[in-house]
């Protein structure tokens, strides 16, 4: 198999090596969103020829895959608004397994949205507050406009990313704080937030500190290739229909109105895992 290239950065266009299963993280500033990524991937073959691995996979047994990240969003967005997930620039080749695959996604995200079918741009995307496996929120002092801005915690973290939004304003119409959804989002995060009303009471700006690890097991890598393993002892070759395009893991603005040439909003930031045949440079590339 080709060897892969994994890249980071504020747009398509903007991106920089990213140093995979080293915990090293690559730094990502636009006027919209500042922050850090780092990406672990088991079984990660190098550009030396040899299959990496990393402590994290010990740590997290359940994952042969991670995409990490710590950042703000500069501007102010509704968690409705906000939105990860996959992009292509062309239309995909698709498995004879593609039914079963979309149901395992179904399943595991409920708020996934997606027409990989596309004859133009296929995409699958859902919010962020509801899709991300693992979600820390954390409140700074860092406002709009100026203001002392919090130290964050360091990143990658040598402890494993968890689930913690206690610190997320959830308030109720006549004021206060609503002890009812704060406690059925200590619950369950993501179930919670599969309501669209509930994913636009909340907002993120500035001073909101977010920490994410987007891990699953169902993607395996090898010297060999890349196997989707789906439940019912199901697995796919990868390789057989992949055609090369670069595959783009977005964090995006929804997109509004219908006007954009895309059917997904601004990037904000993103991840790109594309196929090496040389080590040529990236000018030119279609991302």
């Amino acid at each position: 198999m080709p060897r892969l290239r994994v890249l980071a950065g504020p747009s398509y266009e903007d991106l920089s090596p990213v140093n995979v299963n080293s915990g090293e993280a690559v730094l990502i500033q636009s006027d919209a969103f500042e922050g850090k990524v780092s990406v672990y991937i088991k079984g990660y073959v190098d550009a030396s020829g040899a299959v990496g691995d990393s402590p994290y996979f010990k740590k997290r047994s359940d994952a042969t895959w991670s995409i990490q990240m710590q950042g703000r969003f500069l501007h102010r967005y509704s968690a409705d608004d906000i939105l990860f997930g996959n992009t292509f620039a062309r239309p995909l080749k698709l498995p004879w397994g593609f039914s079963a695959a979309l149901k395992f996604m179904s399943f595991i995200d409920p708020t996934l949205e997606q027409d990989l079918a596309s004859h133009t741009k296929p995409w699958a995307l859902s919010p962020l507050i509801a899709t991300m496996p693992y979600l820390e929120h954390r409140r700074t002092d860092n406002k709009e406009g100026g203001g002392t801005r919090a130290s964050a915690p360091p990143f990658p973290p040598e402890r494993l990313i968890g689930n913690d939004m206690s610190q997320l304003p959830l308030t109720a119409s006549g004021g206060g704080t609503d002890d009812k959804k704060a406690k059925a989002l200590a619950k369950n995060r993501r179930a919670y937030f599969q309501d669209a009303a509930h994913r636009q009471e909340v907002m993120f700006g500035p001073e909101d500190l977010l920490t994410a690890d987007f891990c699953y097991d169902y993607l395996r890598f090898s010297a060999d290739g890349v196997d989707l393993r789906l439940p019912g002892g199901i697995s796919i070759d990868m390789m057989k229909y992949w055609d090369g395009q670069p595959v783009r893991f977005v964090c995006c603005e929804r997109a509004r109105g219908g006007t954009g040439a895309d059917p997904w909003g601004r990037v904000l930031w993103c991840v790109v895992i594309e196929p090496v045949e040389d080590e040529g440079a990236l000018d030119g590339k279609e991302l």
